[in-house]
């Protein structure tokens, strides 16, 4: 019973890093998912990898492509497959805004970040996105190191 204790975590915030230094991010937006009983128990034990995840326009619906989340351990023959298409929960005037701006040459929208709501619900921040060129990427690597030094010397 302890042990179950410790593997279901109360608060989850799962961060894709890798997205904020290949994307610029233009706008974010909190969606909610629709998952199966043994996604959401798998997203409460953390076990989820975005790195590859990207949303698509179906029919009006937002739709969320490759977002892994693993099969729940104590799952039976209901278990769900791990990289499903996950419909996501946006207002109407949300999505039109978003899939107008997707429109946009270079412009893609990806999954940020994964966390359970105060009322116990998965929601899923997505951001509107381009990516970033290799003179930019530089630059954010030069800066961050900048602030480093600056805050290691105490300013």
């Amino acid at each position: 019973m302890a042990k179950e204790k410790e593997r279901i975590k109360k608060h989850v915030n799962i961060v894709n890093r890798r997205a904020s230094f290949e994307y610029q991010f233009l706008d974010k937006y909190t969606a909610g998912i629709m998952l199966k009983g043994t996604e959401i128990k798998s997203i409460r034990e953390g076990k989820v990898n975005m790195q590859e995840g990207y949303c698509v326009f179906l029919n009006g619906e937002l739709w969320l492509h490759n977002m892994h989340i693993s099969t729940y351990t104590e799952g039976t023959y209901n278990n769900h497959e791990p990289t499903r298409a996950r419909k996501l929960l946006l207002s109407k005037k949300e999505l039109r805004k978003l899939e107008v701006n997707a429109q946009e040459q270079g412009v893609t929208i990806i999954p940020v970040r994964v966390f359970i709501s105060d009322r116990g619900f998965a929601k899923v921040e997505i951001a509107l996105a381009r990516g970033k060129k290799l003179y930019d990427k530089r630059q954010d690597i030069k800066e961050k190191d900048v602030k480093r030094e600056m805050d290691r010397s105490g300013y």
